[in-house]
């Protein structure tokens, strides 16, 4: 089996086994890692404003009295789930695009080549700048949404383009003869022979995810107070990182850690999956 072999390709790669027992630990700590702590994220000590890391707060806490270590945790599992959420919707939404217009072709292809080409000239930043801030009464997930808008583009060209050799495929075409209807054939056959691509590009989707999430809150385009996400603790103690380095520190090495482990993961995935690899 196919699966089987790849498993222990991926087994075999030591970037992948590092990347994968760091994340581990990583959302370990995110998920359980507050159930330790002595102070929920939402608390504040108004007797420890801008203290160092010591017993009572084990990584300090912040201007307002905050447990840093609490917000951090906090923080971190925000940016996780903004990731996955944003690398499933973009993958996907590049799936489909992409195998639909490579598939049918004609006026549907150019069509949605033409919404691709639209889409990649505009600026991803700035207009996810723009409008960010008109829904800040809304849910995060409006958030989301915009991410995965602008994170899907150059893999669907990827994806159309094995669908036209694909739809060649024997398989395909014994399909077609046998009445299947053609969006069935998309997502029985040719999306499924995609899943190498697909995989690989989900993963390191996640890290491009969290990375441009990071970036959008330190400006204040991001997730909006009272909530907090990675990027908006390494923005409110970018000011301060050299006389409390506590409150840049943590959030920062946090941010570092996840995007590298997701990383390590997908460059063990891209070996593992081609078959050219020795590894």
């Amino acid at each position: 089996m196919r699966s089987k072999v790849v498993f222990r390709r991926l087994l075999r790669n030591n970037q992948a086994r590092y990347g994968f027992v760091a994340l581990v630990l990583l959302v370990g700590l995110a998920y359980v890692g507050p159930y330790f702590g002595a102070y929920e994220w939402t608390e504040k000590d108004f007797m420890s404003f801008l203290s160092p890391p010591g017993g009572d707060h084990w990584w300090g806490t912040t201007s307002i009295g905050q447990d840093m270590y609490a917000v951090t945790l906090r923080g971190m599992q925000k940016s996780i789930i903004i990731g996955l959420l944003v690398a499933l919707i973009s993958t996907g939404l590049a799936a489909i695009v992409g195998a639909f217009a490579g598939y049918f072709g004609g006026w549907v292809d150019r069509v949605l080549m033409w919404g691709v080409d639209l889409l990649l000239v505009l600026p991803s930043f700035l207009v996810i700048a723009i409008i960010s801030p008109r829904l800040r009464e809304g849910t995060w997930l409006w958030f989301v949404a915009l991410l995965a808008a602008f994170s899907w583009m150059i893999t669907s060209r990827v994806v159309r383009s094995m669908t036209l050799s694909l739809r060649e495929r024997e398989y395909v075409l014994a399909a077609v003869y046998m009445g299947i209807p053609r969006w069935k054939i998309i997502f029985r056959h040719i999306v499924p022979n995609l899943s190498s691509l697909l995989i690989i590009d989900a993963t390191l989707n996640v890290s491009g995810a969290i990375i441009g999430e990071a970036a959008l809150s330190f400006f204040g385009f991001g997730i909006q107070p009272p909530d907090v996400s990675l990027g908006t603790l390494i923005a409110a103690g970018s000011g301060n990182a050299t006389g409390y380095p506590w409150l840049f520190a943590f959030p920062a090495g946090l941010l570092v850690a996840l995007v590298l482990s997701v990383n390590l993961i997908g460059d063990g995935l891209r070996d593992a999956l081609d078959p050219g690899s020795n590894t």
